[in-house]
């Protein structure tokens, strides 16, 4: 019996370790597609488009006659705000932070992630600080270490390490090309732009965050994970083709071929934008926004691993050591959200229990059956006999 609760309660940490890997994966298609020479802003629109293309299936077959009874406006509300901030706002201002910083010190400001949701669910009462307790202290220190170690993976090097050598590098298949809509290199760059840069990057951070907030609200009235998404997904691909459309007039590059780009597009419409936000849905439900993004600095060191597999990326001192300040906050936030969850489950004492069912005892009724009615009829005449 308890090995069956402690499985049931590791299964959003497996399915939350299942999304980062899923997302580590597009990080690579990304990398690949950068090399290739892309527009994200169309690669974020079609991406938005596969996924509603994708989950809007799913929607009808398995949820159609209870999600359509309880669509209502504030739901198609809520699902123009997940869409614009989940999907359009925060990707698209990424790419652009990327192209006013570099690709390090952007993923570097987004592992704020856990840091500015934690701020958001306590100032709106989703979660409590709970500091004097262990599991409060816990979850702060585990948020403080997971930060702290994403930044020193990211700007501290060190020396290499040879971990392992694959000898396997998909760059070498993709030269070099012009690329629209992506960070220029970092020579050429003010101030002024690194800073409004850190702006967009910070801005991306706290729109993905609010998104968790905003999921979580959508939860509790529309608990149906394909509709949403799908509402989610629609949403989404109007906005950003919409916007892309702003900025991008050329057609020739939404024209789509066999090649690395559709299979990134995809790839990141169906199984992130459609099952992994269905699945990070799933989690806010469970855990809470604060869970679902204490494991956004894990996604650095699995993006750290499949780079040093996949594209002969070397790994240096800081990046072991910032793994494992990673691994070991995300291992706090995860004990304290579990003692939480033990304390708000109680047991009651057993005089309260025993008080309990005395009150509850439903009193004892005596059934007379037609038979023993028959019985009683026959005592009484013979009573009245004898007299």
């Amino acid at each position: 019996m308890q090995n069956c609760k402690a499985m049931e309660g590791m299964k959003p940490v497996m399915v939350m370790v299942l999304v980062q890997s899923l997302f580590a994966g597009m990080n690579v298609l990304y990398k690949l597609v950068a090399n290739d020479g892309i527009n994200f802003r169309i690669l974020i629109a079609y991406r938005m488009v596969f996924a509603a293309a994708f989950m809007t299936p799913l929607a009808l077959v398995f949820e159609i006659r209870k999600s359509w009874r309880n669509l209502t406006w504030t739901v198609l509300f809520q699902s123009f705000l997940t869409g614009l901030f989940g999907g359009t706002v925060a990707q698209n201002l990424y790419i652009e932070s990327l192209a006013k910083t570099s690709a390090t010190y952007s993923v570097a400001i987004f592992n704020l992630v856990p840091a500015i949701t934690f701020i958001l669910s306590t100032s709106l009462r989703m979660e409590k600080l709970a500091i004097r307790t262990h599991a409060g202290k816990a979850k702060v220190v585990g948020t403080i270490l997971g930060i702290g170690g994403a930044m020193l993976f990211t700007f501290y090097k060190g020396f290499q390490i040879n971990i392992w050598s694959t000898n396997i590098n998909l760059l070498r298949h993709y030269g070099d090309k012009n690329n629209h809509g992506q960070a220029p290199s970092s020579a050429n760059k003010d101030s002024g732009s690194i800073l409004l840069g850190s702006g967009m990057a910070l801005g991306s951070c706290t729109s993905f965050a609010i998104w968790l907030i905003i999921q979580a609200k959508m939860n509790k009235g529309y608990p149906y994970l394909y509709s949403s998404t799908a509402l989610m997904a629609f949403m989404g691909s109007v906005q950003s083709v919409a916007f892309s459309i702003c900025m991008d007039r050329d057609w020739k590059q939404w024209k789509l071929g066999w090649n690395i780009q559709l299979l990134a597009m995809s790839y990141s419409g169906i199984f992130n934008s459609g099952i992994a936000v269905t699945l990070m849905a799933w989690c806010v439900k469970k855990g809470g926004p604060v869970f679902v993004a204490s494991f956004q600095p894990l996604l650095l060191v699995m993006v750290a691993v499949a780079g040093s597999l996949l594209l002969d990326e070397k790994l240096h001192l800081g990046s072991v050591l910032g793994g494992l300040l990673v691994v070991s906050g995300l291992y706090m936030v995860l004990w304290g959200k579990s003692k939480e969850m033990k304390n708000q489950i109680t047991p009651l004492p057993a005089t309260a229990s025993l008080q309990c069912q005395d009150e509850h005892q439903s009193p004892t009724i005596e059934v007379i059956t037609s038979s023993s009615m028959e019985d009683m009829n026959h005592i009484n005449d013979r009573n009245v006999t004898n007299n």
